[in-house]
This record gives structure tokens, C-alpha cells and sequence, in this order.
């Protein structure tokens, strides 16, 4: 008869954890299915995570909710805590130890809630930045608007602007704290030249090769 496994035992090895960052439409969420795709790491989103706990009818769930329905942004000691669940969950059932997580932190809460949560928890080796320009970014957007079949209510210039202008005032500040840190991959996602007034950037094959040479060299895969 199979062994039972016994949930409440913590893992012995630390979980590696890298963080990717960028503006919207940068090409965060493409590149991370990439890595999973060719390295089996385990990509965990931070909105998907709230989603899913949201429908599970849990304690928390009706607390999200609540914080939700009164257009108050969900506690970041909830979301870290629904992060290290997730991982702690893959570390014993699937035995996996590398994890991405793209979009997160996105600002100094973020970031200070994961060092409380997950600080001694989590080693964190660096962050990818995927670093691409304003014109770039809102291009690939409005591409992406004009192609879906379902639209995204934030795929438009007025709210790209909006999240622009966010990522620039509370994302861009984190992603220095790890720059500082030495602790920071700076990989160019796409490059606009007003002489040739026309968009420069690399294919997305382009960046993931980049990309895969960042993680193959730093993790020997």
C-alpha cells in the first residue's frame, strides 16, 4: 500500500523564487509560459491565486470578497500568504522548488509584505526586468485589443496610460531596490528610435533567447 503523504511536514529545501517585472504589455506573462514550457518552473500570478480564492468559500474568501465588493485593494499579507501556500503545496505534492511569479511586487507593500511572509521562507536570486519603451508597450496593446476575440477592459490607450504612469511612480522604484541589491537581470523587451519613427523591437523569440540564457547559465539547466 502507498505510503500516505503527511501534509503538515515543511519542506526541507527553500524554494527559489524569481520575480518578473515590467510595464504592461512588456511581455511578462508570454516569457514566463515560455519557462514553463521548456523548464517545467512553476509560474504563480497573484491575481489568479486571489481569483481562485475567492470561489473556494473559504474564511478568507468572504474576507477578499469584502475587500473586493468595497473597491478596497485585498491585504497584501493575504496574497503572500496565498503565494506561499501555492508553493508549499507544489514543494510537497510535486516536489518542484523553482517558482516564478511575473507582475509581483509591484510596489514597496508588496515587496515589504513578501519579506515579512516569505523573507527566511523563500530564497529570491534576482529579478527579471523586462525592460521595454512607452510607444512599444501601448502598440503591442492596442495590437492585442484588435485581435481578441473576448476584450480586456484595460487593453486601451486612456488606461494604458494610467497603469504607465503607476508602474513608473511604485514598480520602477522596487525594481531599483533589487538592482542595488545586485539582484537584477535587465533583459531590453522592445526599443522605439524617433529617427526611424517606427518600432525597433526584438522578436519575442528574440527576448526569450535572452531570457533562457539568463536561466540556463544561472541555474544550470
Amino acid at each position: 500500500m502507498a505510503e500516505a503523504k503527511d501534509e503538515s511536514k515543511t519542506p526541507e529545501s527553500k524554494p527559489q523564487v524569481f520575480f518578473v517585472l515590467g510595464g504592461p504589455g512588456a511581455g511578462k506573462g508570454t516569457q514566463c509560459a515560455n519557462l514553463v514550457d521548456e523548464f517545467g518552473l512553476i509560474h504563480l500570478s497573484a491575481g489568479d491565486l486571489l481569483r481562485a480564492e475567492r470561489n473556494s468559500g473559504s474564511k478568507d474568501a468572504e474576507l477578499i470578497n469584502n475587500y473586493i465588493k468595497e473597491g478596497k485593494i485585498v491585504p497584501v499579507e493575504i496574497t503572500v500568504s496565498l503565494i506561499k501556500r501555492a508553493m508549499l503545496n507544489e514543494m510537497r505534492q510535486n516536489n518542484k522548488y523553482l517558482f516564478i511569479i511575473d507582475g509581483f511586487p509591484r510596489n514597496f507593500d508588496n515587496l515589504g509584505g513578501w519579506n515579512r511572509i516569505c523573507g527566511s521562507f523563500a530564497n529570491v536570486p534576482f529579478l527579471l526586468f523586462l525592460d521595454c519603451d512607452e510607444q512599444v508597450m501601448l502598440s503591442r496593446i492596442l495590437a492585442r485589443a484588435e485581435k481578441a476575440e473576448v476584450k480586456r477592459k484595460d487593453d486601451n490607450a486612456e488606461t494604458f496610460k494610467k497603469r504607465y504612469k503607476v508602474y513608473q511612480e511604485s514598480t520602477m522604484p522596487v525594481v531599483e531596490v533589487f538592482n542595488t541589491e545586485k539582484k537584477y537581470v535587465k533583459i531590453e523587451a522592445g526599443k522605439f528610435t524617433e529617427e526611424a519613427k517606427k518600432d525597433q523591437e526584438k522578436t519575442i523569440d528574440d527576448v526569450y533567447a535572452e531570457v533562457k540564457e539568463v536561466f540556463v547559465k544561472r541555474l544550470n539547466l
